[in-house]
């Protein structure tokens, strides 16, 4: 079995603890933040209001080819 556990701002599953980091309600645009054992600086999950989504980690963005 998987653990799993809710918490104020999110929730962690297994290795991973996925957080409620940002928005701005506004604009309409959200943060979440994943953490894992090997990346103990969160990797952050920028999504806009029209669905575009954007990776960063250690100041970083990550590009997919």
């Amino acid at each position: 079995m998987i653990y799993y556990e809710e918490t104020k701002y999110g929730f962690n599953y297994g290795a991973a603890k996925v957080t409620r980091m940002t928005s701005d309600e506004k604009k309409g645009w959200i943060t979440l933040g994943i953490e894992t054992p090997k990346y103990k600086n969160p990797i952050q999950i920028y999504v806009t209001k029209t669905g575009k989504v954007r990776v960063f980690s250690e100041g970083r963005e990550w590009h997919v080819m």
